[in-house]
């Protein structure tokens, strides 16, 4: 049976976590495994994070303690026994963080991932899909920054850019849609004149606003006992079933819509866990640059110095904290030489705007589609059909083919 117990450490880090990582404890450290930290600067992160931390709490750090009885795991399965949490929630699709899974790249890695023409056909396709969902050029845009892509040049007038440009989350460069780069029919003017071209039924709106109001409930009593009540009911009935279809289209375009909206809303949320991690990686890559930078005098001072153990003393502090930077950069790999804090800081502003973008997206996404819903409960009530959940219906279809 596991023992787990949470200890607080009050006094020094660096021996708390020296004994946690004693090899004679852990079988020559097998035992040990690290989040977020490397065991060998887990003491300078935590110096780091408590010089700059502003609570007055007398507890230091967290020793969480999950221990077994002699012979009844191996370090594998005690390895293991840390990931179960994550498992749990990928059978109930919820989002994880994954130390060992694309988070584990290097930020130099994600940042210079390949360019070229591969991922072109999949703008392509994107574009189409989005096209096809779109009713207008405002709802295409929505749509394809749901599925993650960053938009410029998308307006139309005198000063507008000449090219529409899309980049996805994980590209560096933008790609141009013109004729020459993805095809004539995917500039920005051919985009909205393939969205115009499905427009071709004028709708007829009411002068009275329905699209809000639910249909009436006519089984009251009142109604029963009030055939004028009954005759205005039906009237108000027909003109909310009759803006919602004019809305709507149909029955199966109203269905087609909630289905894309809702998956345009969840690809959107699932963008935002995507740019969180990746903000969180940079801003460790900007804290340990700084912490670099604001020690890298007291290192040079140490090695010039005539009595380098006398200055070591006076300094330890500043120049542990320096070593320890410049190790994280390094593996991160971070070129030491001219290294720019503020690019990195302008950068992780730039993924903190697409942030913003997608979430006020996916907000909207989740708005669309109750008030889609609520057109389409209004219609089958009128109708006298059973209410059906489109996005449920395309996954039983998904997962029970017709053989």
């Amino acid at each position: 049976m596991a023992y787990t117990k949470i200890h607080a450490i009050k006094a020094t880090v660096d021996k708390a976590i020296e004994y946690i990582c004693n090899p004679d404890k852990t079988d020559e450290q097998i035992y040990v495994s690290p989040y977020a930290c490397a065991p060998e600067t887990a003491a300078i992160d935590f110096k780091y994070t408590l010089d700059h931390c502003r609570e007055n709490s007398p507890n230091k750090a967290y020793h969480l303690i999950q221990a077994f009885a002699p012979g009844e795991v191996g370090y594998e399965e005690a390895h293991r026994i840390r990931h179960l949490s994550d498992d749990l929630c990928k059978e109930h699709n919820l989002s994880v963080i994954i130390p060992g899974g694309e988070r584990g790249k290097k930020y130099k890695e994600w940042q210079s991932d390949q360019n070229g023409s591969t991922w072109k056909t999949q703008l392509r396709r994107d574009i189409n899909f989005c096209i096809k969902s779109a009713s207008t050029y405002e709802e295409f845009l929505l749509l394809m920054r749901a599925k993650g892509y960053e938009i410029k040049g998308e307006t139309f007038g005198e000063d507008a850019a000449k090219y529409i440009s899309f980049r996805p989350l994980d590209k560096e460069h933008f790609v141009r849609s013109s004729a020459r780069s993805l095809g004539k029919e995917y500039t920005k003017e051919r985009i909205r004149e393939r969205i115009e071209k499905k427009l071709e039924r004028k709708a007829v709106v009411p002068k009275r606003d329905y699209s809000s109001r639910r249909i009436i409930d006519t089984s009251d009593e009142k109604f029963q006992n009030s055939p004028g009540l009954q005759q205005w009911a039906a009237i108000e009935n027909l003109k909310i079933a009759a803006q919602n279809y004019n809305e709507a289209g149909s029955l199966s375009d109203l269905e087609h819509k909630i289905t894309v909206k809702t998956e345009a809303g969840r690809s959107a949320k699932q963008s935002v866990v995507e740019l969180e991690h990746r903000m969180k990686d940079l801003a460790e890559i900007i804290k340990y640059a700084e912490q670099y930078k604001d020690n890298r005098s007291y290192h040079i001072a140490y090695k010039k110095a005539k009595n380098p153990d006398a200055y070591f003393r006076k300094y330890e502090s500043q120049i542990i904290l320096y070593g320890g930077a410049r190790r994280v950069l390094e593996q991160a790999g971070i070129k030491l030489k001219g290294l720019n804090e503020d690019k990195l800081r302008a950068e992780y502003q730039a993924l903190e705007t697409q942030k913003k973008e997608l979430t006020a997206t996916y907000k909207i996404c989740e708005k669309e589609v109750r008030d889609l819903k609520r057109k389409q409960e209004n219609l089958n009530q009128y109708l006298g059909r059973t209410q059906t959940d489109p996005v449920q219906e395309q996954f039983k279809k998904k997962n029970n083919p017709i053989l």
